[in-house]
């Protein structure tokens, strides 16, 4: 497994993140008060990040998308939210052809 996720995770992403928590902290104030009161849209934050992603290129805004990832999976707004491990249904998989996939593996 480690070898595994030597490969597939990436420490320093997760660092990075970690980093700008602590930075939004104490720009922006707690998460739980901003997303579990309802102050911030972290959905519509993480789209918002996402396109100017696609816009420039810069990877920070891939860190905040996780970010707001994370605060919504922790203070969901979503009036269904829930967790539920799933299979990916053709709606759902990647975009493009995994090579397990074209390899016929699954």
């Amino acid at each position: 497994m480690k070898d595994i996720l030597k490969q597939e995770y990436s420490e320093r992403f997760d660092d990075l993140r970690r980093c700008a928590v602590q930075v939004s902290y104490h720009k922006y104030g707690p998460a739980k008060n901003n997303f579990h009161e309802g102050r911030v849209d972290a959905v519509a934050s993480l789209r918002k990040k996402l396109l100017a992603y696609e816009k420039t290129g810069n990877t920070e805004y891939l860190v905040d998308v996780a970010n707001y990832a994370m605060f919504e999976f922790m203070y969901p707004a979503h009036p269904k939210a829930h967790f539920k491990a799933t299979d990916d249904d053709k709606s759902t998989l990647p975009v493009g052809t995994p090579i397990n996939l074209e390899r016929g593996c699954f």
